[in-house]
């Protein structure tokens, strides 16, 4: 082994196993990519587009940035909404306050839960179905979307029904 190389216990020491951004603890080992669709409300394009603006490449290990630019990253996923158009974000129009933001983490499944239990309450054709567990957009449910038990045949039934039969005639 040449003295340029570093071993692989100096490679570690420069790795951050964890970083945690809003509520999430994101993988450091993956690239900044990957680690970043980990997030609730963060997909492959939304994570893609954080890399570029923090100036990042997105194949480059979370873990091994320095501080500096993970702080930009947080800043970056924070303020989403502000640097990208509208129709990019994933909570458009907001019903009280006509906003539009991107939610992130737990405050996407709270905003969404919600926006269903305000759909429940005035009883709109979407929150009639939510109420009764349905599908809620157009899909077919002649014959997918079941939920009660089902009434198959039963095969060993018929067997031990049959050998039972067979029995008593003998």
């Amino acid at each position: 082994m040449s003295a340029e190389e570093p071993t692989a216990d100096e490679e570690d020491e420069d790795i951050q196993y964890f970083v945690r951004i809003g509520q999430t603890d994101l993988d450091g080992t993956q690239s900044v990519e990957r680690a970043l669709t980990d997030m609730s409300g963060v997909g492959r394009r939304v994570a893609r587009i954080i890399a570029d603006r923090a100036g990042v490449d997105r194949r480059e290990l979370l873990g091994g940035l320095d501080e500096e630019t993970i702080d930009e990253i947080v800043d970056l996923v924070e303020g989403y909404a502000e640097e990208v158009p509208g129709w990019l974000t994933n909570h458009q129009n907001d019903f009280f306050d006509g906003e539009t933001t991107h939610e992130v983490g737990n405050d996407l499944e709270m905003t969404r839960r919600q926006d269903i239990n305000r759909m429940k309450m005035i009883d709109s054709y979407k929150g009639v179905r939510h109420k009764r567990g349905q599908k809620v957009r157009g899909q077919r449910t002649k014959s997918t979307g079941r939920t009660e038990g089902t009434i198959g045949v039963n095969v060993e039934a018929i067997k031990e029904d049959m050998e039972e039969d067979g029995g008593d005639e003998e």
